[in-house]
């Protein structure tokens, strides 16, 4: 669902005090409800097969006392970072040329446990970018073709005309806004139509796609990259159409059963069972992890199976001939000057081979390639978006790459 994307064009400024919406945490529920979203709302399964993968080896590795430089200037230890960003779990892999991976760091708030699910938020965007990685390698998915090819309906839409590559680079010319705090926006209104809060209005439409056949264009297609959500369900859509198969289950078969998951997943579903691929999945955080380290290795699992060819992550890499002008030109304040946003990834700085999988209330995914090191946190942050937190944290994961593999 649109609300639970991650929209760095639109954060708010560097506050004076940075952590000062630290000290306004609430009662607890919103870190209880994203361990809990299956027992709240309808999910599908995406199961992990019925081998589970190989455990990995733990290195007395401690990082806490780590030094940070902040996007303010300042220093902080890594320990501060975590404390200060209301994290609920947090791990760092290494996988070191020489011995293979390993586990520097896995830690819990204690209602969280290794077996527990957390809510991903737009993280799930890069599930989905993986899922059609594995299609478009097995020849199911053509991506310069209309999505209309796959998709009649969607002609009626503002989509009549866009690629899979639109969809992929959030650059279709589709009016959508994607502003969390204000409950008339698009990003809210999807939530109402896909069941996750109540609808407000007869008017709102009662199904997600549904949702989605209302959009209309503003722009035209393949113009400056902006970040919709919206853009994530109508790929799952596509997906589906390709394939006659529901998201979870090629999300299963293609990818989490192939990455050495150690735990089933699961992603929210409408009253027709159409998934949230904007943010709606779930899954724990040593498994996020093992997708990371897939990511890392080219698109091989840890298990040796190959989820996505390595052309697939070289494209992600590097982008297209014109993703970063287009994201320079985009009109939101994507805080990643020299980035750009390539098959649901964020890549922050094109002079580093670093991916990124965000979500907002603070998920994120971090790949370094020349460091060889895979983050990931998952947090409850009371705010949708918070720029010093964000990077902040990305920071305090550049800190520990540099410092195993200076």
């Amino acid at each position: 669902m649109g609300g639970f994307g991650s929209a760095p064009s639109m954060l708010p400024p560097v506050a004076a005090d940075p952590f000062a919406a630290a000290r306004e945490r609430g009662d607890g529920r919103l870190r209880w409800t994203f361990q809990h979203i299956g027992d709240l709302v309808p999910t599908a399964r995406i199961g992990h097969g019925t081998v589970a993968g190989p455990e990995l080896p733990f290195t007395d590795y401690r990082p806490d006392r780590l030094r940070v430089v902040l996007p303010s200037g300042g220093t902080a230890s890594v320990a501060q970072v975590m404390d200060l960003t209301d994290t609920n779990g947090w791990t760092v892999l290494h996988d070191d040329p020489r011995t293979g991976p390993s586990v520097l760091v896995e830690r819990y708030v204690p209602e969280m446990t290794p077996a527990t699910p957390h809510l991903l938020m737009s993280v799930t965007k890069s599930v989905a970018g993986i899922v059609a990685g594995a299609l478009a390698g097995r020849g199911l998915l053509h991506l310069e073709a209309p999505v209309t090819y796959y998709v009649p309906a969607l002609m009626a839409s503002g989509y009549n005309g866009a690629t899979v590559r639109h969809l992929l680079d959030m650059r279709s010319g589709v009016r959508f806004r994607e502003d969390y705090l204000d409950p008339s926006a698009d990003v809210n209104v999807i939530e109402q139509a896909f069941g996750w809060v109540p609808r407000r209005s007869p008017d709102v439409p009662a199904t997600l796609r549904e949702f989605l056949l209302r959009l209309r264009q503003e722009g035209p297609h393949g113009g400056p990259f902006l970040y919709r959500s919206c853009e994530s369900d109508v790929l799952g859509w596509v997906l589906e159409a390709a394939t006659g198969a529901r998201f979870a289950d090629l999300a299963a078969d293609l990818v989490w059963s192939r990455i050495g998951a150690r735990h089933d997943a699961n992603i929210g579903v409408d009253a027709e069972g159409s998934a949230m691929c904007d943010g709606g999945m779930s899954a724990t955080l040593s498994d996020l992890a093992r997708f990371g380290l897939m990511l890392l290795r080219g698109g091989t699992s840890l298990t040796g199976a190959e989820v996505v060819p390595g052309w697939w992550m070289q494209d992600t890499l590097l982008g297209g001939p014109d993703s970063a002008e287009a994201f320079a030109a985009s009109p939101g304040d994507n805080r990643m000057p020299g980035g750009f946003y390539r098959n649901q990834f964020w890549i922050p700085d094109v002079r580093r081979p670093v991916l990124l999988g965000l979500g907002i209330h603070g998920q994120m995914l971090y790949v370094n390639l020349r460091a060889r090191v895979v983050a990931v946190k998952l947090s409850s942050w009371p705010v949708p978006q918070d720029a010093y937190r964000l990077f902040s944290t990305v920071a305090a994961f550049d800190a520990i790459a540099a410092h195993v593999s200076p």
